[in-house]
């Protein structure tokens, strides 16, 4: 029996040492490698939701990388001491400024997962592959396509990396510079696979909410085309989108519904497509600043309102708003005789048409919780002055009383709206045909929302309403967001000696304490008398139209060489295109 006892507990000893010699070779799930994972749709969709993450980190949305943009605008200018954004408000950023190179890193972060799951989606044909593979891979496609459209307008020839094998190999790894017009040109093939592989937002239904459609994907193929001056194939798919070929989608009926966060307001039906941030109130505590400070707990918010924020408000009081903009808005009352509504979500001025209430849901002239007065307007920085900008913020919605600086803004940053859609349609109509009523009728579905009269529908040139278009409406509907610098770009204006003008005027304004001079009117002739009155595109260079490439990346690859702001080299014999000079038109003056 002793004998039988002992046998037994050998074999069982051999039992569980074989046992555990099986456990050995089970995969560790949080020890992956690539070997081992993205072999399944459930690890893709894993990889999808790290992509959407970076494109929220401080070098791509969530900060610098969206108000680098803003700032090279001419709606907005730097307002503190701070360096944060002096050098890309003055286009002189320097190639060894640290922080230049943050959206170059933070989107080739995004793209390297994007190339991953595309690398896992197998050899066969889009059109081939399951329902929940075709969204996977379209979305990364779509994500790609963003990556590289925002990457090419900031630093003119990145590397253009398609393919995750690359990775594999030194050479591969040390990439080179692609053409401004190379990259445009992946950006179009990846939106256009991007917009056959997925739903649109109305079949998407619930799944669609936050993710990339195939509304999204067309209206950032018509805006890459509108940068390679394609117009007509543009307003192919601008026509698609108004049409309801990729869903429904409408003007909100008020402006300021764009512009909250929470259920009610974010992926409205104005919305292509949006950054997603959590609430205020649902966030974690840490900030998630950059891709390899990652965090379980991470706030998931964005900073916009940190750097737009009035200091004594909690903000860090980094950017203003042009006194341009605020007198553009001042220019035209609605057919009821009272102010633009968008001049309340977009400026954080006091009014009188605001001293009781709003009538589009708004809280009168409050700044956060407190209530401005005619005496006491809130400025942005108390060094110099400026107007504070609202959108982006809780500057109007009475959420909380002080910034709560970091990234911990709820609000969802819409990179494209149903608005932009409609405008650009007219642009591109007026491009190819000139001013038809049908261009100034998708000009007036925006103006009618604002409670603005209509355009008439005669007397326009092509030059006129080209100037409608880019210096009253587009800065009225999207002030201070981003994509101003990209359109200038695509304009021409830095190489047309009139248009350069302008943008000086534009951007000049008064660093002044006292809150009764912050909005009277300012000349750029005054820049010349008086040392408060400046511009921001005095010291603009040509070739500055873009970011420098950051000279530790250009240390680091032998084969990567330096941009126009990294030469001083100007881009002026790339300009292919007729540039519309200046020319009066509504509204404007100058």
């Amino acid at each position: 029996m002793k004998l039988y006892k002992i046998s037994l507990a050998i074999l069982l000893g051999l039992g569980a040492l074989t046992a555990c010699n099986d456990e050995l070779d089970v995969t560790n799930p949080n020890q992956q490698t690539t070997g081992t994972f993205g072999f399944t749709s459930d690890d893709l969709e894993e990889c999808v939701i790290a992509a959407y993450n970076h494109t929220r980190m401080e070098g791509t949305f969530a900060r610098v990388g969206y108000l680098y943009d803003v700032s090279r605008g001419d709606e907005v200018y730097n307002t503190s001491p701070n360096v944060w954004y002096t050098p890309y408000d003055e286009m002189t950023a320097s190639y060894t400024l640290e922080y230049t190179q943050w959206p170059w890193r933070d989107w080739y972060y995004t793209i390297n997962v994007c190339n991953f799951v595309i690398s896992r989606t197998g050899q066969e044909a889009d059109e081939n592959l399951t329902e929940t593979m075709r969204r996977i891979k379209g979305q990364v496609l779509f994500l790609r396509g963003l990556s590289y459209y925002t990457l090419v307008n900031y630093y003119q020839n990145p590397i253009l990396i398609t393919d995750y094998n690359t990775y594999s190999s030194l050479s591969g790894l040390y990439g080179t510079n692609s053409t401004y017009s190379e990259v445009l040109a992946q950006c179009k093939s990846d939106f256009e696979r991007a917009l056959n592989l997925l739903p649109s937002k109305t079949a998407g239904g619930e799944w669609a909410s936050g993710r990339a459609t195939s509304g999204a994907a067309a209206g950032y193929l018509a805006r890459v085309l509108m940068q390679q001056h394609n117009y007509s194939e543009a307003l192919t798919w601008l026509k698609k989108i108004i049409a309801g070929d990729y869903g429904t989608y409408k003007l909100m009926d008020r402006y300021g519904d764009n512009f909250q966060e929470g259920t009610a307001y974010e992926n409205n039906d104005e919305s292509l497509y949006e950054v997603q941030y959590l609430d205020y109130g649902n966030q974690g505590t840490d900030d998630e600043w950059t891709p390899v400070n990652t965090s379980a707990y991470a706030t998931q918010g964005s900073a916009v309102e940190s750097n737009f924020g009035p200091g004594d408000y909690g903000g860090w009081a980094d950017l203003a708003a042009a006194p341009w903009l605020y007198r553009l808005f001042k220019a035209e009352r609605t057919t009821d005789g009272k102010l633009d509504p968008r001049l309340y979500w977009t400026l954080g001025t006091y009014e009188t048409d605001w001293t009781d209430s709003y009538p589009e849901g708004g809280y009168g002239n409050m700044c956060y919780t407190e209530q401005m007065t005619a005496d006491n307007p809130v400025v942005v920085n108390t060094a110099w002055g400026g107007i504070p900008i609202a959108k982006w913020t809780n500057f109007r919605t009475g959420l909380y009383e002080k910034v709560v600086t970091g990234l911990h803004d709820g609000i969802n940053l819409r990179l494209m709206r149903y608005s932009d859609v409609l405008l650009r349609a007219a642009e591109c109509i007026n491009e190819v045909s000139g001013p038809t009523d049908e261009a100034i009728g998708y000009i007036n579905q925006v103006r009618n929302r604002a409670h603005l009269a209509s355009l008439p529908t005669t007397g326009w040139t092509t030059d006129a309403l080209f100037e409608q278009i880019a210096n009253v409406e587009r800065p009225k509907e999207f002030g201070c967001e981003h994509g101003r610098g990209h359109d200038l770009i695509r304009w021409g204006w830095f190489y047309d000696e009139g248009r350069l003008t302008q943008l000086k005027q534009h951007g000049t304004y008064r660093r002044t304490t006292d809150k009764a001079q912050i909005l009277q009117p300012v000349t750029y002739a005054e820049t010349k008398t008086d040392d408060l009155v400046v511009s921001t595109f005095d010291q603009y260079l040509e070739g500055h139209e873009f970011i420098p490439i950051y000279q530790g990346n250009l240390n680091d690859n032998p084969n990567l060489k330096g941009n126009s702001a990294n030469n001083n080299t100007s881009n002026k014999d790339s300009i292919t295109w007729t540039i519309h000079p200046v020319v009066s038109s509504i509204g404007i003056n100058e």
